[in-house]
């Protein structure tokens, strides 16, 4: 099962939870299964690139994104690539990882998605 996580840089599980998931610098995807990393760069157009960004999380083979917080419409379109979204996850890869795990992150919805991306 891959996991990816918004991250700030290049730091693998070490690396800090990037807070504003479009704007993340990186992606870091875990495997959790083979406890293989892979660090993606944001090339989506909110960072600059194009593009869509759940494409790119959907390019790099995830099954579940683990992140801070995230607007309406892109929980709608990862739902659409059959990507679960889990928010509330902040510290490093690694304690995001450990608290999905534990059940501690909600299941992202229009009731907990962030108020500022409601357009």
């Amino acid at each position: 099962m891959k996991l990816c996580i918004p991250t700030l840089g290049n730091g693998g599980l070490d690396d800090v939870v990037s807070e504003h998931f479009g704007r993340a610098p990186t992606f870091t995807v875990v495997d959790i299964v083979n406890n293989e990393v892979e660090i993606v760069q944001n090339t989506g157009e909110h960072f600059g690139g194009m593009g869509n960004t759940p494409e790119l999380v959907a390019g790099a083979g995830a099954e579940i994104m683990l992140c801070s917080g995230l607007g309406p419409r892109a929980i709608s379109a990862f739902e659409q690539l059959g990507i679960e979204v889990y928010v509330g996850a902040s510290g490093t890869v690694s304690e995001a990882i450990r608290a999905f795990q534990a059940g501690k992150l909600a299941e992202a919805s229009d009731a907990n998605a962030c108020k500022m991306h409601r357009h």
